[in-house]
């Protein structure tokens, strides 16, 4: 419980601010599909961003549609967010996260807990609440804490549903169909959140074969628990398949450039992200004994299925890892257990001396956290503070229905803030025009800004300074 508030009271940093922080992109096409369904309808099926422009897919989208994830994650926000309309969807959007988190944090100790020792169980969970990594992304307004949080979900199910129990006893097989349906459930929720939850579910296979062994059994198991998960992927990529226009490329997640196993990716993932961003250089010493150390009976190979799970992930998504950093939310689950192991193993070894080992795992932690902070702490500054105020001086001033060209390099960040749909890019401003754009929002306008310039001297502006500009596009000048 105590480790649980502190996880809350750290994730709760920021709560209000506007979405123009780190990764301010990716959280911003997130919380338009939830902002959107109160200005055109509540329709799972059909969710639809801010951005009308050719730059995700390759193609134009008038619609706005976002046909990439499942969203399950802004639905529960939407649904949230109806109960407490006077709260702002960012922050509701963040708060399921947090819920997310925490849940993850609680299953994580369960599943340690019988495995390992309650004493690891303990460190893991209390790594996993304090890591400044897991704080911000652990409040972000992104799909993946919720995609972990339903596959960790899955693999605890399934461990559950997995343990050997009476066989004479009736009610244990009706406890097994039970959990096996739950666990699959909860596997195709994570795949259909995001499909990379797919590397977070590979102890399942291992887990089904150490109770049923090579057995009629462990294919049923088996078979059962992926047609339930795998099922409402299929069907989903076969519904966006519709929408070509709302699909963005993705092909370059796995290895654009040829960056796999090359001197970059081995550089990016192991050195700047894992050990420096992550672990804050001294988490690698805990982390490595963490991996070293005895593994029992019971917890067998399931955290290094895990470990195998996300070593595969920054193989096969190499580009994608190398991209973003926020890729590797994934992996904080199996480094929070490693963590914890290694802690554990320096606070209780007979190997060593006592007063080194306790002073050593300390020190490791607590620098582990201060050099990460170092880093994560600049992810929650809003760095452009020019794009919220002239956004929300947009929203006052233009129409509920207008349609905005917010030139911020393609990144959707600036549009988002103008609670209107649009083009994130200017350039091709006829082309636009005849696609409905009815307004040009601008920041930092300057005479050496051609566009806007002559945007100005053509149409009506209704706001100029030196912060921003907003101009109607609907009222030529005479």
């Amino acid at each position: 419980m105590i480790i649980s508030v502190v996880a809350v009271s750290v994730r709760l940093y920021g709560l209000t601010n506007p979405i123009a922080d780190w990764h301010s992109w990716r959280q911003n096409d997130t919380a338009a599909v939830a902002r959107n369904f109160s200005k055109f309808g509540f329709d799972p099926l059909h969710p639809r961003f801010d951005d009308l422009s050719n730059i995700p897919s390759g193609k134009d989208n008038p619609m706005g549609w976002r046909m990439v994830e499942f969203p399950f994650y802004q639905s529960v926000a939407y649904g949230a967010w109806r109960l407490v309309p006077r709260v702002r969807v960012e922050v509701v959007l963040r708060l399921v996260t947090i819920a997310a988190s925490i849940g993850t944090l609680i299953i994580l100790y369960l599943l340690v807990a019988p495995t390992v020792s309650v004493s690891v169980a303990m460190l893991s969970a209390f790594v996993y609440a304090v890591l400044p990594y897991g704080m911000y992304y652990g409040r972000s307004i992104l799909p993946d804490p919720f995609m972990v949080f339903w596959a960790v979900l899955s693999v605890f199910l399934v461990f559950q549903a997995t343990q050997k129990k009476d066989k004479s006893d009736k009610k244990d097989d009706t406890r097994y169909l039970v959990l096996l349906v739950l666990s699959g459930i909860s596997a195709a929720l994570a795949l259909l959140v995001k499909p990379f939850g797919v590397f977070l579910l590979l102890p399942v296979p291992y887990l089904f074969f150490r109770r049923f062994g090579v057995s009629w059994r462990l294919f049923i198991g088996l078979f059962v628990y992926s047609l339930i998960c795998l099922f409402p992927l299929w069907w989903w990529r076969q519904w966006i398949l519709q929408y070509p226009e709302g699909i963005p490329v993705y092909a370059w997640l796995l290895n654009e450039g040829n960056i796999r196993f090359k001197g970059a990716w081995f550089y990016w993932l192991f050195a700047k992200r894992l050990g420096e961003l992550i672990m804050g250089y001294w988490g690698l010493l805990p982390f490595g004994l963490g991996i070293l150390a005895p593994v029992s009976n019971k917890e067998g190979w399931l955290f290094r299925w895990w470990l195998g799970g996300g070593l595969l992930y920054l193989v096969i998504i190499a580009r994608g890892n190398v991209q973003h950093d926020y890729y590797q939310i994934l992996l904080l689950p199996v480094i929070s257990v490693y963590l914890g192991k290694g802690l554990a193993f320096l606070l209780s070894n007979n190997v060593f001396s006592k007063a080194i080992s306790y002073q050593l795992a300390a020190i490791s932690f607590l620098l582990m956290l201060a050099f990460s902070w170092y880093t994560i702490r600049t992810y929650y500054w809003i760095n452009r503070p020019d794009i919220v105020e002239a956004g929300q001086t947009a929203d006052r001033l233009i129409p509920k229905d207008a349609k905005v060209i917010a030139p911020y390099n393609g990144d959707t960040t600036f549009l988002y803030q103008t609670n209107r749909q649009g083009w994130p890019l200017g350039f091709d401003i006829d082309k636009k025009l005849q696609m409905g754009a009815t307004h040009y929002v601008t920041v930092s306008p300057t005479d050496n800004d051609w566009e806007t310039r002559d945007l100005a001297n053509q149409y009506t502006v209704l706001v100029r300074n030196e912060k921003f500009a907003i101009i109607d596009l609907t009222k030529p000048k005479l």
